[in-house]
């Protein structure tokens, strides 16, 4: 039961919570022990708070969970989780972690509140609205962004990375729905509601559009932000996120993944590289680098 309660908190999913860690990073101030050690705090309480959220999303979609190739496998939809300890759980995370939150800092509290409404919200019924459902994803990733700004007292955290958060959640979540439709095919419906407005060529289309403008406001963010060092440099940093973006949409129009994007992120070793040469690149420009 245990393990079950775990595995339905969605560990692997925490990865999200990394973006956290972008105020701290792009304000130039990783290697301060005080702001560091709160980012890392704030991190654990927003990896409790989403498996919150999971739990919840996992006990509303049991019986269409139980539909799906994969899903049903889960700990609630395969029994080895029983609904009344996932409902207990719910309650308990977040009676403990929102009070703590608020502790930290209040502003912290009032954003991790908000993500936990806003993702509640979605659970019961955002999910079911064609392009809010993404929309609301996608606001899930900027209020984690959030998060991080009252942890470090932010002096030159550019308005510009809210963009490109914002369009890269939504090129993770379009690609999602795709991947879902071309799994389930006729039983997508059954699963989840808001795919009957979906298709594959729409989702491609939206697709399209979200990925150009992905890298036309990051690369409009390296070189025109404020705070950025005045020679540039950050423009070197484009290539990998041109790579990063080629490489999910390889993995998913021609290996047919994306269903679970913290999988591919945790298991694709050129992506991993990527990553890994796109944030040592990021820190040595910003750090660095004269102003």
């Amino acid at each position: 039961m245990i393990k079950g309660l775990i595995r339905t908190m969605r560990p692997k999913q925490w990865t999200k919570n990394v973006f956290v860690f972008a105020a701290l990073v792009f304000d130039r101030k990783l290697f301060v022990p005080l702001l560091f050690a709160k980012t890392v705090i704030a991190f654990i309480l927003l990896c409790m708070i989403s498996s919150t959220v999971y739990l919840i999303n996992d006990l509303v979609d049991i019986e269409k969970d139980r539909q799906h190739p994969r899903k049903r496998q889960r700990p609630l939809p395969s029994g080895q989780l029983k609904p009344g300890v996932a409902i207990v759980a719910a309650i308990v995370i977040p009676a403990i972690c929102l009070p703590l939150s608020f502790l930290l800092d209040f502003h912290f509290g009032l954003i991790v509140t908000g993500y936990l409404l806003v993702m509640i919200a979605y659970s019961f019924w955002l999910k079911n609205m064609v392009i809010v459902d993404v929309l609301t994803i996608a606001t899930g990733f900027v209020l984690r962004v959030a998060a991080g700004i009252p942890m470090v007292h932010v002096e030159r955290f550019s308005p510009w990375l809210y963009v490109c958060t914002t369009l890269l959640a939504l090129f993770i979540g379009f690609g999602k729905r795709r991947h879902e439709l071309s799994l389930l095919q006729a039983d997508a419906n059954n699963h989840r509601t808001v795919l009957n407005d979906y298709n594959r060529t729409f989702l491609d289309e939206m697709m399209g559009v979200v990925t150009a403008s992905t890298v036309m406001a990051y690369s409009l963010y390296t070189f025109s932000a404020e705070g950025l060092p005045s020679n540039h440099a950050m423009m070197l940093t484009i290539p990998f996120v041109l790579y990063g973006i080629f490489r999910y949409l390889y993995l998913i129009h021609v290996r047919g993944e994306g269903g679970t994007p913290e999988e591919i992120i945790l298991h694709d070793r050129p992506l991993q590289a990527d990553l890994l040469l796109w944030g040592l690149t990021v820190i040595v420009i910003l750090y660095l680098s004269k102003p």
